[in-house]
Formats: structure tokens, C-alpha cells, sequence
């Protein structure tokens, strides 16, 4: 990337509070020089497309998913019957709705591709449910189910977790593979696997729903909806996410897929601890005793842990857009403005003050500003060769929406 060197003119800036943030984190390489930018950088279309390389999943994975798709919408139609099945499938998508919207409030940040999240719970939904039944027919072939208390308890605590983990768990490690560019990071991991999570509970709590309907009538739907939609929505997200935050934290350290198979397993052992412990509150103890004492405590430390990560994604972007700032790209007042949830929101509330609501704007480069930002950690840890072709869009992007931004 090449421009024309002389002083650098003082540039307009949005004028935005300052916000601190007093996480850190180490380098992982010297980043090169940023070159600074012309004095009056020329409006270009905004609308440029980035190359998709390295952001979405291979089509033969989507092709495989319709397959088992067919599948399991006959497994359902004939061990439940097309009533009931309907019915628990308008009560999953209850608790669906609720946790695809908290879902989206921690991705709110650095939006992943939609194409991404689709896949994560197509395969949530879809595949891992798909691998699950397989394999546990294969485990029933091999040593029987003769449904003995200690053979209930067994697959409760034992088998589900084990399965259900690793058939999730192989969606993520997909994810890091194929779209690594995609893949930044801890909370990148955690929106990833959350999703894969809240679609394996969708369609298993069609089929839990579906099979109480049957089974207890009205009173049993309500109970068991009580205990799996309300009590219990985020369970399966906070089980993967444990996967996804191990392979994020691979991504944070520029690991190849093979490099990082080792912290994916260890994601995956903590994914199953999780939730064999989860289970066993209901097999071997009073489970709502163990809920308020237990889990809900889990529940709290994991939604704190999530607002830690997110403050330190706001920190991140803050020294990588100052790193462009420095080379006068942006102004010190846009930096801070950028790198929190407040300074956003004051600079969105400031645009629609502006002749004929300038928001859309704003949000534009809000957006491409935190993904330039995202997309210099990747050329630091040396793990994307596209690194320099995004950098050179997004400043692109970022100086047209700012020229559109300040126009008469």
C-alpha cells in the first residue's frame, strides 16, 4: 500500500467523550508500519465486498447438513408423529428466540458473518443431534440398555455429555478451520459455540417437548417446559461455549487448525464436565436445590466472564485503532469513541442529529473501523495472508464514510 508522503493536515473528528479500559494484552509480533494517509483522501464506494475467503463454510458441510436434515425430519415424523412433533418444535423456538437474542447482544461488537451464524446453528441443530442419535445406537448395539437405574444413570452422566460434547464440539473446530478469518478470538469462540449449543437444545427440547405431550398431556408439557425453556435455556450454550472460548484463545495465539487440537480437546473436557455435572444434579441429587446453589452461580460467573472478554475486545480495538491514529488515519477523540459501547452509542445519538439522519452512516463506520481494527491483530499474529487486502478496503471505507459523514 502506497501514498503520497507530506504533513499530515489536521483531520475533522466526531468529536466523542474518552472512555478508558484498564485490561492488557501482550503482543504477539512487530506489526509493519502504517503508512499515513493522503492529505485528502478521495471518497471511494462503500459498498466494496471483501473476498470471502476464509469466512464461510465449505459448501460440501451445507450439502451434508440438508442431507441429515432429511433424515432427522423423518426420524421425528415417525418415532413422534407430525402433531406432536409441531407442537414441541412452536415450543422450542421459545426459548430460541430468547437466547439467539442474548446471543446476539455479546456478538453486537464485531458481528460475525451471518452466513457463519446460520451454520453454527444449522449444525447446533442439524448435524450434532444427527451424530448424537448415531452414536448412541451404536453404544446401545454394543452393550444394550436393559433400563436399569445404573444403565439410566450411565448415559445421563457418562454417555450424553461425552457424545453430545464431541458431536458439538466438531462444529466449532470446523469453524476455526475453515474460517479462520472469521475467528478472532475468545468472544468470537463463545458466539460460535453458543450457537451451536442453542441449536442442539432447539431440536432436542422438540423432541422432549413433543414427547411429554404425548406422554402427560397438558400438565407434563408445562412442567417439562418450565424446567427446559425457562429454567434451563442457556445450558447447552454455556456447555460448547467452553469449547469455542479453548479455540478462541488458540485463534488469540495465531494457531493452526493442527496446532490447536490440543486446546480444542481440552475445551471439549471442560464442555463435558459441565455438563455431566448438570446432569448428575438431576440424576443423583435435588436438582432445584443444586440449581439455586449450583448453578446459577455457573450461570453468573459465565455471563461475568463473558463482560470481561468484551472489555477486553474494547480494549484490543482501542490500541489498534491507535495504532492508525498515530499514522493519522483517525483522530485520538474517534479511537476512544470506537472502543466503547457508550462512546458508540453517543456518536450514533450524535448522527441523527445531522441532516437527514446520518445513523446508517455511523453505523457503517463503526463496523468497518472495529473490523480494520480486528483484521491488524490478524496481520500481528502472522495467521492471514488477506490481512493487507482487508486493511486497504477498510481504510478505504472508513475515510468515504467519513467524507459522507461531514458533507453539507
Amino acid at each position: 500500500m502506497t501514498h503520497d508522503q507530506g504533513p499530515v493536515q489536521p483531520r475533522p473528528s466526531l468529536n466523542p467523550p474518552q472512555f478508558d479500559s484498564a485490561l492488557a494484552q501482550p503482543r504477539h509480533a512487530v506489526p509493519a508500519t502504517i503508512a499515513p494517509p493522503v492529505t485528502s483522501p478521495a471518497p471511494v464506494p462503500v459498498a466494496a465486498v471483501s473476498a470471502r475467503s476464509g469466512r464461510t463454510a465449505p459448501v460440501w458441510i451445507v450439502g451434508l447438513l440438508v442431507l441429515v436434515l432429511v433424515g432427522l425430519v423423518g426420524y421425528f415424523l415417525n418415532a413422534i408423529g407430525p402433531g406432536a412433533s409441531l407442537i414441541g418444535m412452536i415450543l422450542a423456538l421459545i426459548p430460541l428466540a430468547g437466547v439467539l437474542l442474548a446471543v446476539r447482544i455479546v456478538d453486537r461488537w464485531e458481528p460475525e458473518p451471518r452466513g457463519l451464524l446460520v451454520f453454527a446453528v444449522a449444525w447446533g441443530a442439524v448435524a450434532s443431534v444427527g451424530i448424537a442419535l448415531g452414536v448412541d445406537l451404536l453404544i446401545e448395539l454394543a452393550i444394550g440398555n436393559d433400563g436399569s437405574t445404573l444403565r439410566q444413570a450411565f448415559s445421563a452422566v457418562v454417555q450424553a455429555p461425552v457424545v453430545e460434547e464431541f458431536a458439538k464440539g466438531i462444529g466449532v473446530f470446523l469453524i476455526f478451520a475453515t474460517a479462520r478469518r472469521a475467528f478472532d478470538g475468545p468472544v468470537d469462540g463463545i458466539v460460535y459455540g453458543g450457537l451451536i449449543g442453542a441449536g442442539f437444545a432447539f431440536t432436542e427440547n422438540i423432541q422432549y417437548f413433543a414427547l411429554a405431550m404425548i406422554e402427560g398431556g397438558a400438565a407434563e408439557t408445562t412442567a417439562t417446559f418450565f424446567v427446559r425453556g425457562i429454567l434451563s435455556p442457556f445450558a447447552h450454550v454455556m456447555f460448547t461455549s467452553v469449547t469455542g472460548f479453548a479455540l478462541g484463545l488458540a485463534a488469540r495465539r495465531g494457531m493452526t487448525p493442527g496446532q490447536a487440537i490440543g486446546p480444542w480437546l481440552l475445551g471439549v473436557a471442560g464442555a463435558i464436565a459441565l455438563h455431566a455435572l448438570w446432569n448428575g444434579s438431576a440424576v443423583f441429587g435435588d436438582f432445584f436445590a443444586l440449581y439455586l446453589t449450583l448453578q446459577l452461580p455457573l450461570f453468573a460467573g459465565f455471563i461475568l466472564g463473558v463482560i470481561a472478554l468484551r472489555r477486553e475486545e474494547s480494549r484490543l480495538t482501542r490500541r489498534r485503532l491507535g495504532d492508525y491514529a498515530a499514522a493519522g488515519w483517525f483522530t485520538p477523540q474517534e479511537v476512544d469513541m470506537l472502543a466503547t459501547a457508550a462512546g458508540r452509542k453517543a456518536a450514533l445519538a450524535w448522527a441523527k442529529t445531522l441532516s437527514g439522519d446520518r445513523t446508517g452512516l455511523m453505523k457503517g463506520f463503526i463496523r468497518d473501523a472495529t473490523g480494520l481494527a480486528a483484521s491488524r491483530q490478524r496481520a500481528i499474529t502472522g495467521r492471514d495472508p488477506h490481512a493487507s487486502a482487508d486493511e486497504r478496503e477498510l481504510l478505504a471505507k472508513t475515510a468515504a464514510a467519513r467524507a459522507a459523514m461531514f458533507a453539507p
